[in-house]
C-alpha cells in the first residue's frame, strides 16, 4: 500500500510540474501585442493611411482578451484578419517561423472553379480536377473564410492567389472550424467527366513536402525551349523559333552585378542576331528588389535593333507582384511595352519596400512597408493590360501557352 501511496504521489508531484511547465510555455502575448503595436507606428510610413487608430487599438485589446482564453492559433488568425485591414500588401503576418503543415497540393482559380495544379505522383489522378468540398464544407464558404485571414494582399487579384496558397494550411482549416482534426481532412473533387470523388490527404510539414515528387501542369510553346543548364532558373532568355524575337522568362532577382551580367549577354544576343522583338515574361515574378530590374531596362535601352515602336511585351498575371508589378510599370514607360494577360497582384501607386520584424513569443514575422511609390498617376487594382486575356482551361490542360501563342501569332511583326 505504501509503495502506492508513494507511485501516486510522485505521479501527482510530476503531473504539477508538467502542468506549471506547459503554463510557462504558453505564448506571452500581452508582450508580443505590445511590441506589434509600437513596432509598426514607429517602423510603417502611414500606419492609419486605412485603418483609424481607435480602431486599430481596440482591435489590438479584444485579440489580447481572446488570447487569455489560451488558444493561441485562434489568436494568431485574429491578429492575420486585424493586419489585413491595414490596408497593404506588404504590411502581413508570416507564419514561416512556425512549424505549420499543408496538404501536398496546389489549386489555382481558372474560369471560377478551384483547379488542382500540381499534386505528390502517387495520387496524379487528382491533377486537372477540381476542389468542391472540404471535410464536406463547399469550397465557396471555405474560400470565403480563408480569404478573411490570407496576407499580402493588395487587391482583389493578389486575394485570389493568397486564398489559394493559405487554403491548404491545416492549422488555419482546423482553426477556423473547417475541417474536424488537425492534419487529415477530406477532399471532394469532381473529374473531368464531372464525376464526384474523395480523397483524404495528411498534411506534412514543409521539409516533408519537399521530399515528395510532384506531378505539375506546366504550359508552354514549342517556339521557346528553356535552355538546357541557365544560370538561372528563374532570369533566363531564349530565341522564338520563326520569329526574328527574343523570350525572357523574368521569376525573380538576382544580384545588381548579376543582372548586370546578364544584360550585357542578353544584348550582345541580340546585336548579333539583329532582334526586333522581346517578350519579357513577369507572370510568376512576386517581388525582389525593382532597382535590379531598373538595370535589365537600362541594358535593354542599349539594343538598337529592337522596334522600339511596336515590338516590347510585357506579360503579367494575377502572380505579378510588388517588385514586379513596379517594373511592369517602368518597363511600359522605360520600354515603351505592351503589357498583355492579366492584371498585377499589386498595385503601381501604394505603400511598398517591405521591412519585417520578429514578435518574440509567438516568433511571428511581422512585415511593414516603408516606402510610398507612385508608379501611376491614380490607384487602381493592379496595371491593366492593354491586350487582357484570361487563359481558358481547355488549353491549360493541353500545356498550351495561349497568351505566347497570341502573341507569337498575331500580335509580332
Amino acid at each position: 500500500m505504501n509503495k502506492h501511496k508513494n507511485t501516486k504521489i510522485y505521479f501527482f508531484i510530476g503531473f504539477c510540474i508538467l502542468s506549471q511547465l506547459i503554463i510557462a510555455q504558453k505564448i506571452n502575448w500581452q508582450e508580443d501585442l505590445k511590441i506589434y503595436s509600437a513596432k509598426l507606428e514607429e517602423k510603417h510610413i502611414d500606419l492609419y493611411h486605412k485603418i483609424n487608430k481607435q480602431e486599430f487599438k481596440k482591435s489590438t485589446q479584444k485579440i489580447l482578451n481572446l488570447s487569455k482564453k489560451g488558444d493561441d492559433y485562434k489568436t494568431i488568425i485574429e491578429l492575420m484578419k486585424l493586419t489585413k485591414k491595414i490596408g497593404d500588401g506588404h504590411t502581413a503576418v508570416s507564419l514561416r517561423n512556425l512549424d505549420v503543415h499543408q496538404f501536398p497540393f496546389e489549386i489555382q482559380l481558372i474560369e471560377n472553379k478551384w483547379r488542382v495544379v500540381k499534386t505528390p505522383s502517387s495520387k496524379k489522378n487528382i491533377l486537372k480536377s477540381t476542389l468542391i468540398k472540404v471535410d464536406g464544407i463547399p469550397i465557396s464558404e471555405v474560400a470565403s473564410k480563408i480569404s478573411e485571414t490570407a496576407q499580402f494582399v493588395e487587391n482583389k487579384y493578389s486575394k485570389t492567389v493568397r486564398t489559394a496558397s493559405y487554403l491548404t494550411i491545416s492549422e488555419l482549416l482546423y482553426h477556423l472550424n473547417i475541417i474536424k482534426t488537425k492534419k487529415i481532412a477530406l477532399f471532394t473533387f469532381l473529374d473531368e467527366n464531372n464525376n464526384e470523388f474523395k480523397v483524404q490527404f495528411t498534411a506534412l510539414k514543409n521539409t516533408e513536402l519537399k521530399q515528395l515528387d510532384y506531378a505539375t501542369l506546366e504550359i508552354g510553346v514549342p517556339e521557346i525551349e528553356k535552355p538546357k543548364n541557365p544560370k538561372f532558373n528563374f532570369l533566363w532568355f531564349a530565341p522564338i523559333k520563326n520569329k526574328n524575337a527574343v523570350y525572357i522568362n523574368f521569376k525573380s532577382y538576382p544580384s545588381f552585378d548579376q543582372m548586370q551580367n546578364f544584360g550585357d549577354n542578353l544584348v550582345k544576343y541580340i546585336a548579333k542576331n539583329n532582334t526586333k522583338n522581346l517578350v519579357i515574361d513577369l507572370r510568376k515574378n512576386g517581388g525582389g528588389d525593382l532597382y535590379v530590374g531598373v538595370i535589365l531596362a537600362y541594358v535593354l535601352n542599349l539594343a538598337d535593333s529592337v522596334d522600339w515602336k511596336n515590338g516590347v511585351y510585357l506579360l503579367t498575371s494575377n502572380v505579378t507582384f510588388s517588385a514586379g508589378t513596379s517594373n511592369t510599370a517602368l518597363f511600359k514607360q522605360l520600354l515603351n511595352a505592351k503589357v498583355v494577360e492579366q492584371p498585377t497582384g499589386s498595385n503601381p501607386t501604394g505603400y511598398q519596400d517591405m521591412g519585417q520584424f520578429n514578435l518574440p513569443n509567438s516568433k511571428l514575422v511581422i512585415t511593414y512597408s516603408k516606402r510610398k511609390f507612385k508608379l501611376s498617376d491614380k490607384t487602381t487594382q493592379g496595371i491593366q493590360p492593354d491586350v487582357l486575356i484570361y487563359p481558358k482551361w481547355s488549353n491549360y490542360v493541353l500545356g498550351k501557352d495561349e497568351v505566347l501563342a497570341h502573341i507569337i501569332n498575331n500580335l509580332m511583326i
